[in-house]
């Protein structure tokens, strides 16, 4: 008769067979992310699976996906149509999507969570590399990894300011600047509001906006204005709603694109200036500096979990 450990380990090796798409779970700043190794490209991340993973009740639970996949098997499997500028066959490259399955040029979170994972698992060994993105190569700075804790300094690449436009919440308009950092943002800095008053607002409903000038959605922010300039800390206080995924604790693009709003609302010119911005969002705390449009975001990753995602649950979706 079999014993209780003798029946574990064969139940255990039948697992390992039929469950062994692996994954990792980790968060900056609790903007939160299932990674997906597959450096050769080789599952198929359906906009069905990637929604059903990222489900609270039914999945993982996550505000997005990260697939860690080299360039090149990306361009082979027709999942990217070029390597964008900057980006190597050899590359590794980010293959984000948003909690509803849609696609998404451009993570800044993600990017630090990316690039703490690629360290912790030993796959990349120097302290500086390029990562790949939908809106092109973006170098980092692994300043310490391990297991769980990491500390990453992402450059964002050029922001541009895209003009004045508001958005609507509760029935009030908010004026707001639109920001590209790869990706739409439209940052409202409102100077009456408080840290305590922001963190009152109603964001379980979608801010309107100007579908003119946002023809494929926009992230949304909110934001206090600067403190004084004789601060020892210039920092602003954030809450987001994310298109595609809702409101979430942290939005790496997004803090970018406050901190470029709150500057430009005291004189600030993006492509002349230099200036460094401390954002608070609900999950954490990072740094934003931009130099003549350059941005670099700096800030924390966390590794929380690892497992294997079921086969058959994967295959029946």
């Amino acid at each position: 008769m079999p014993t209780p450990v003798t029946t574990y380990r064969a139940l255990h090796r039948e697992n390992e067979r039929v469950s062994d798409i692996e994954f990792t779970k980790g968060h900056g700043t609790q903007n939160d992310f299932v990674i997906l190794f597959d450096p050769e490209a080789e599952l198929d991340l359906t906009a069905s699976r990637v929604a059903a993973l990222c489900d609270r009740q039914r999945g993982l639970g996550a505000d997005g996906v990260l697939r860690v996949a080299w360039g090149e098997p990306l361009v082979e499997a027709s999942v990217l149509d070029a390597l964008p500028e900057g980006v190597g066959p050899d590359d590794w490259f980010m293959d984000y999507r948003n909690a509803d399955g849609s696609i998404a040029e451009m993570c800044g979170n993600g990017v630090r969570v990316f690039a703490h994972h690629l360290a912790a698992i030993g796959a990349e060994t120097s302290g500086s590399f390029v990562v790949g993105t939908r809106a092109g190569a973006r170098p980092v700075v692994v300043h310490a990894a391990d297991r769980v804790h990491g500390e990453v300094t992402v450059d964002m690449g050029r922001v541009r300011e895209l003009g004045e436009s508001f958005a609507t919440l509760g029935g009030r308009a908010l004026p707001g600047i639109g920001i590209d950092v790869g990706n739409p943002h439209l940052a409202c800095v409102d100077p009456e509001l408080t840290a305590d008053s922001l963190a009152k607002l109603d964001l379980t409903a979608a801010p309107g906006y100007e579908p003119d000038m946002f023809p494929h959605g926009v992230n949304v922010e909110i934001l206090t204005a600067l403190g004084d300039s004789a601060d020892a800390e210039r920092a602003v206080d954030m809450r987001v709603y994310e298109r595609g995924v809702g409101e979430t604790r942290s939005c790496g693009t997004g803090t970018v694109a406050a901190a470029a709003a709150a500057l430009v609302r005291e004189g600030f010119v993006i492509e002349r200036d230099s200036g460094e911005v401390i954002v608070r969002v609900p999950g954490g705390v990072v740094t934003v500096s931009i130099d003549h449009g350059d941005a670099k975001l700096r800030g924390p990753s966390e590794l929380v979990a690892s497992g294997r995602i079921a086969e058959q649950w994967w295959n029946g979706l």
